[in-house]
């Protein structure tokens, strides 16, 4: 996908997305779907997958590919690769969007749901953008958009790998970014902060008490403009941008004890529904909650 000058084309090429079955994933998808992009729609749920191609293709008479993959298991993200050439499709974008959090106390998490969490929030996203990258630049350029948090700023007790995860997201992107700029390949790292999608069902409204949740829409709108700018990091919404630039001018001790504020909850004892991979916060207990895409 070449650029020229602030402008990304987006007629006739193609997005890969991750985690599009719902949330900031869906958004993308509809967004770019309305610009003309094919897309190719990664996430577990296929029931939702299938749902959202049938309603952009028919809206927007574009070529819409379904792949659907758990990106925590081993060789995800080098299957979802691989059936990607085996159609011959080219990847003029990727859109890193999966990813999940578990929340509670960190011994009362288990080593395997953090694994799933390291291997979602950063392994695949750093696979997923090795083996498409090369493509892109042999295209003359491209662009890789990668989904990171405001909790990239400040330690976040409770959520602390969570937290560390979109660090490196962050860390990664503007790398890649400065890296690459020369060579015509856009990457972005896109720093959402509370936003109006499946994370609260879970955890809970008054969870994390930032104030109004931005939609997923908003969010979508500020990574599209930032990336259109050449930004390497953008952070969505004027008051999600002053909360990340004040907690990184604070010591790292401080700005710990007031993100221990927001993320702890009273709550949380984990019921997974029938098919379903989200938590359901009950009152009373400290134990992990684990959110996906």
């Amino acid at each position: 996908m070449r650029s020229t000058n602030n402008h990304v084309r987006y007629q006739g090429k193609t997005v890969l997305v991750t985690g599009a079955s719902s949330g900031i994933g869906a958004a993308f998808a509809r967004e770019l779907a309305s610009r003309g992009m094919h897309l190719i729609l990664v996430a577990r749920s296929v029931d939702r997958l299938n749902t959202l191609a049938a309603e952009l293709g028919e809206r927007h008479c574009t070529q819409v590919t379904v792949l659907p993959a758990d990106l925590s298991a081993e060789h995800a993200a080098a299957n979802v690769y691989a059936e990607v050439a085996r159609r011959g499709l080219h990847v003029d974008m990727l859109i890193n969007n999966a990813g999940f959090a578990n929340h509670g106390n960190f011994e009362a998490i288990s080593t395997v749901r953090d694994h799933q969490q390291i291997m979602v929030n950063v392994a695949a996203l750093v696979e997923l953008t090795h083996l498409f990258v090369p493509a892109m630049l042999d295209a003359g350029g491209g662009a890789v958009i990668n989904i990171a948090s405001t909790v990239a700023f400040q330690p976040v007790p409770f959520m602390a790998v969570y937290g560390a995860s979109k660090a490196f997201v962050t860390s990664f992107s503007a790398a890649l970014a400065q890296e690459y700029r020369s060579r015509g390949l856009r990457v972005l790292a896109l720093c959402p902060g509370a936003t109006a999608t499946g994370f609260f069902d879970v955890v809970g409204t008054d969870a994390i008490a930032l104030g109004r949740k931005r939609s997923p829409e908003q969010v979508v709108s500020s990574g599209l403009r930032a990336l259109e700018r050449g930004r390497s990091v953008v952070i969505d919404g004027p008051v999600n941008t002053l909360v990340a630039v004040v907690a990184k001018r604070l010591p790292f001790g401080l700005a710990a004890r007031l993100a221990a504020r927001i993320t702890l909850v009273d709550a949380v004892e984990l019921a997974a529904p029938k098919g379903g991979h989200r938590g359901i916060a009950k009152f009373g207990s400290r134990a992990p909650v684990i959110w996906r895409c």
